[in-house]
């Protein structure tokens, strides 16, 4: 398999930030004191038992999706970091995008990037022994780039074990397996750079950082310890020339593992939310404030009727603490709050008017809603499904799109691979203003207009917000006459 690298935007220092799905037209001195540990003699009993359960992703997505030479788009908010330039011609054939991914278990659950299948009408798993398998898609996790595949085999399928990320210490060997370049099975080591590296990318940012060789069609796969467990999910690269330059970012096993069992049992994930708009309290901001450290994370806005607004939580307060836990910045707050159980009770240590208080919250579920699941389209009822997960759009994600303020709608965070969205050309970051003539602004709404059009038997219309326009969608929902 070979394939056309992709193109990056996103300057970090002198280096670009970039994913690393890959997408194709289908046609010294040794020291004595302190004693330093040896470096392993070789990697090739872990290969030779790993190798196996590392795969390679291929992914077929119509045209009018893919923008040429780009890979399947990222998650919200990490467009501008590893997207494609906007504004590139529609290719006219359909498109093929390689990643890597790992079994984890034998019956055939398979871990890789978000961003490797998004958009995909078909996925295919390739084994190391060149079995194919078409892949059902069983749930995604934008925020993280995490998604779930399924395969179905007659046999048990090699699969590989989590590991623990916290226990990983900087300068610890990693190992890198996958499929760069469409190559196949590649493996590379380096040592565990850095931990907790916020990129930018979104609220979740708490990526490993590596030096092990990591290229274009990596995402997905694992990094591994030298127990040969998986320690992380390789996701994205920074590089000036689109090759590796030893700076890769894996999604912590801590992390995915959490997810993928949330996806495993339900097809979603559930987060805890505020609903806060947070900035970092800077130095002119704290004296302003008349605080005398620059500490905690300043509220800039609360959503009409959150679990913040509930509490009492006003803009110009400064969150110092979360049960008892010290806030230092928004990224704190934000990872903390997604950990939190919905509906549990917890304590925020607020300053206000120079003075602390204490609010009692209870933490709610993410707004964050999905319609691609039976339940949530009547599908029960023989209700057709659209197949998007959805947003409201709040004042952060307005940000990390470039909304204006005065766009109402909802916004589209996923699109289901082969769904009558998919179909119709849908795209995460696309807002839906109308449907069927009538405004929308929740889930309620939306379901709402999906069973009268389908009742009706009728496409459903819809109109789009995408790319600073306006432009009406018909979508046809599966289960009408052809």
């Amino acid at each position: 398999m070979n394939a056309y690298p992709k193109q990056t935007r996103h300057l970090i220092g002198a280096a670009t930030a970039i994913g690393l799905a890959l997408a194709i037209p289908m046609t010294g001195i040794a020291q004595q004191e302190p004693a330093v540990a040896a470096a392993p003699s070789s990697f090739s009993e872990i290969v030779r038992q790993k190798l196996p359960a590392v795969v390679g992703i291929i992914t077929t997505m119509p045209a009018q999706n893919a923008p040429q030479g780009a890979v399947p788009q990222l998650p919200p908010g990490m467009g501008d970091l590893f997207g494609a330039p906007r504004g590139a011609p529609v290719l006219q054939g359909p498109v093929q995008a390689l990643g890597s991914g790992f079994i984890i278990t034998d019956d055939g659950y398979v871990v890789t990037n978000n961003h490797v299948i998004e958009q995909a009408a078909s996925i295919e798993v390739v084994l190391e022994d060149e079995r194919r398998f078409d892949a059902t898609l069983i749930g995604t996790d934008p925020a993280t780039d995490i998604a779930l595949l399924k395969i179905e085999s007659d046999e048990a399928l090699p699969h590989v074990q989590w590991g623990s990320s916290d226990d990983l210490e900087i300068g610890d060997w990693t190992i890198a397996i996958g499929n760069p370049f469409g190559l196949g099975g590649t493996v590379t080591a380096g040592i565990l750079s850095a931990r907790s590296r916020n990129i930018n990318a979104g609220p979740y940012d708490d990526f490993l950082q590596t030096d092990a060789a990591i290229n274009r069609g990596n995402s997905g796969g694992p990094l591994f310890n030298v127990a040969g467990d998986v320690v992380g999910v390789n996701t994205a690269i920074v590089s000036p020339s689109g090759g590796s330059v030893g700076i890769g970012f894996a999604v912590p096993s801590a992390v995915a593992q959490r997810i993928v069992a949330d996806l495993r049992e339900d097809g979603a994930v559930e987060r805890g939310w505020l609903g806060v708009s947070i900035q970092p309290v800077t130095d002119d901001i704290a004296s302003a404030l008349g605080m005398e450290t620059a500490e905690g994370t300043l509220v800039s806005s609360v959503t009409r009727g959150s679990p913040a607004e509930k509490a009492g939580l006003v803009p110009g307060d400064v969150i110092i603490s979360l049960g008892g836990e010290t806030v230092e910045d928004p990224r704190d707050l934000s990872l903390a709050v997604a950990d939190l159980e919905v509906g549990s009770p917890t304590q925020l240590t607020i300053l206000r008017d120079d003075a602390q208080q204490v609010l009692d919250v209870t933490i709610g579920l993410h707004p964050s809603q999905s319609i691609t699941e039976a339940e949530d389209t009547g599908a029960d009822d023989g209700t057709p499904r659209l197949g998007v997960s959805i947003a409201p759009l709040d004042a952060a994600l307005r940000a990390r799109l470039g909304l204006p303020e005065e766009l109402s709608g909802i916004a589209i965070t996923g699109v289901e691979p082969g769904s009558a969205a998919s179909t119709a050309g849908m795209q995460p970051g696309d807002v839906i203003t109308a449907a069927a003539g009538d405004e929308v602004s929740d889930l309620d709404g939306l379901r709402s207009a999906v069973k009268s059009a389908a009742d009706a038997d009728e496409p459903l219309l819809l109109r789009v917000y995408r790319g600073g326009n306006y432009t009406f969608v018909a979508v046809k929902l599966a289960g009408e006459d052809e």
